[in-house]
């Protein structure tokens, strides 16, 4: 029997067989044995299917692959994603990662290594700094620091990025943070958050969590979000925040969410 990976990588997919390099994920595989990776088959219509079986077939050993018969949308590929890996193969550390390695896989790993005994959540942050290659039209650029903005009010957090496509976790808070159903399919990482706070403790979560700037992100290709989301996003929001809240001080101040630089 194979060893089992310390690290496991879910990646979700709709319809990217144009988007999938297989090179990129072969070449990781192999200088990162220690590493596995779990495609979500979120039940494509194009060929993303067959690239994901080919790029299976080239590392049987250190790639999973789950075909959802239908589209549930990314909140629920990458739910049945971590569950799955956590259950079966007990990493000591999993994430998510979005197909067409905006974030790159090596990147992925660099978050993963801010992880310790007292940090149990790590998220990648596209901060523009000096020394970081954040690659992203400025139109979505502007929409995406509003919506950031908004959001960090509501969970009375100082995060800077909450709907970058780099997350991970250790397997123990991996299992409980994502044993549920989320209310949003697009807007799941606001979740993980308020699941954080609710179940440690505001104060106590924001000892546990560490927002880490990436060094790059280069978008790529078009998002699968559709426009008019846009105008549902706040809805979301709202039931999300209703859901979720938990009783607050007239005298509250946000809280700032660790940073390393």
């Amino acid at each position: 029997m194979p060893e089992i990976s310390k690290t496991f990588i879910v990646i979700p997919c709709y319809n990217e067989e144009k988007a999938i390099s297989g090179i990129e994920y072969s070449r990781f595989l192999q200088n990162h044995p220690e590493a596995s990776v779990c495609f979500v088959n979120d039940g494509s219509t194009d060929n993303t299917l067959l690239v994901l079986q080919k790029i299976q077939k080239e590392h049987p050993q250190q790639i999973q692959l789950i075909p959802l018969p239908q589209n549930s949308g990314k909140a629920e590929a990458v739910r049945q994603g971590i569950l799955f890996c956590t259950k079966n193969f007990r990493p000591k550390h999993i994430g998510y990662l979005d197909a067409d390695l905006a974030t790159t896989l090596e990147e992925f790993m660099a978050v993963k290594n801010n992880l310790d005994n007292e940090i149990v959540f790590c998220f990648g942050s596209r901060i523009r700094k000096i020394g970081s290659t954040i690659n992203r039209e400025n139109s979505r650029f502007l929409i995406g620091r509003i919506i950031a903005t908004f959001i960090s009010n509501i969970l009375d957090l100082k995060v800077y990025d909450t709907q970058c496509g780099c997350k991970v976790f250790t397997s123990e808070i991996a299992l409980l943070l994502f044993q549920k159903e989320f209310i949003s399919k697009w807007l799941f990482d606001v979740e993980l958050f308020f699941r954080m706070i609710k179940h440690f403790g505001k104060e106590n979560a924001l000892k546990k969590m560490n927002e880490i700037p990436l060094k790059s992100w280069i978008e790529k290709g078009n998002s699968k979000v559709k426009p008019s989301y846009f105008f549902k996003l706040w809805l979301d929001l709202y039931f999300i925040k209703k859901t979720y809240k938990t009783a607050k001080s007239k005298t509250f101040k946000p809280y700032l969410v660790k940073t390393t630089a």
